[in-house]
C-alpha cells in the first residue's frame, strides 16, 4: 500500500500578509529545492506527495497558489487540479517532465494557469508564482472597481464586470489568465499582438522566454470561442478578428 504524506512549513504562525503555497510533488529532491526557494521568497509552504493528500491539503490549508506536478502516486495531476478547482478557485502553475503540447492544453482546460516543463530553473518558477498571484490581487481589484459595460464583437461578448464570456449566448468557461488574454486581444480588435507584448500585457514578464506558455493559452481559448477568431501572424503573434462589416 502506498504510504502517503503532508508536511507542513510554519502554517501555525501564518502572518495575514504571508501567501500560501501548496506544492505537490512526489520526486523528494524536486519538493525540497522548490519548497526552499519558495520560503526563502517569503512564502509559507505546505507539501504534499500523492492526489488523495494533495486534495486534502488544499482542503484544509486553503493555499493561494498550487504548484502541482502533473505525474502523481494515487491520481495524476490533473485530477487533483479538476477536484481543487471545484472547490473553490485557486491558481494553479502545472509541472510536467514531458515537453508535450497535449498535456499543456489538458492541463489548461482543467483550470491550470500556466505550465513549466522540468527541467526548469527555480528562479523562473519563483518568478512564475509571484505574476500569478499579481493577477489574482489586479483581477480582486477589478471586481472591486470593474470595468463598465460589455463588449461585443459579433456573436461573442464579454463582461468585463462579471469575468464572463459568451459565444452565441452560451456562456465560455474560462480559466483566469484565458480570461486576461482574450481582455489584451479584445482591447485593440484585429490588431496584431506580439507574443512579448501579451507576455508583458497578461503574465507581466519582462523577456521573452515565455512565449511557448502563450501560445499553449492561445490554442487552449481557440478551442473554447472559436479557432476562427483568433488570427496568427506568423513570426509576429495574434489577433481577435472582428466581423465583417
Amino acid at each position: 500500500m502506498e504510504q502517503t504524506h503532508t508536511t507542513n512549513h510554519g502554517a501555525a504562525a501564518t502572518p495575514g500578509a504571508q501567501r500560501r503555497v501548496l506544492v505537490v510533488e512526489d520526486d523528494a529532491t524536486i519538493v525540497e529545492a522548490i519548497s526552499a526557494r519558495l520560503r526563502a521568497e517569503g512564502f509559507l509552504v505546505q507539501t504534499a506527495t500523492d492526489g488523495p493528500a494533495a486534495v486534502d491539503a488544499a482542503e484544509a490549508w486553503q493555499p493561494d497558489l498550487m504548484v502541482l506536478d502533473v505525474m502523481l502516486p494515487g491520481f495524476d495531476g490533473l485530477e487533483v487540479c479538476r477536484r481543487v478547482q471545484a472547490q473553490r478557485p485557486v491558481p494553479v502553475l502545472m509541472l510536467t517532465a514531458r515537453d508535450d503540447e497535449t498535456d499543456m492544453l489538458v492541463g489548461l482546460g482543467v483550470g491550470a494557469d500556466d505550465y513549466m516543463t522540468k527541467p526548469f530553473s527555480m528562479r523562473e518558477l519563483a518568478a512564475r508564482v509571484h505574476v500569478l498571484l499579481r493577477r489574482v490581487e489586479r483581477a480582486a481589484l477589478a471586481a472591486v472597481t470593474p470595468r463598465s459595460g460589455i463588449l461585443r464583437l459579433g456573436e461573442l461578448e464579454i463582461d468585463h464586470a462579471q469575468r464572463r464570456v459568451r459565444v452565441r449566448a452560451e456562456d465560455v468557461h474560462l480559466t483566469p489568465t484565458e480570461f486576461d488574454l482574450l481582455v489584451c486581444l479584445a482591447s485593440t480588435p484585429r490588431a496584431v499582438l506580439s507574443r512579448e507584448q501579451l507576455l508583458a500585457e497578461v503574465w507581466d514578464w519582462a523577456d521573452a522566454s515565455g512565449t511557448r506558455t502563450v501560445d499553449s493559452h492561445i490554442k487552449a481559448l481557440r478551442r473554447k470561442i472559436g479557432a476562427e477568431r483568433i488570427r496568427t501572424v506568423h513570426g509576429v503573434g495574434y489577433a481577435l478578428e472582428t466581423p465583417a462589416p
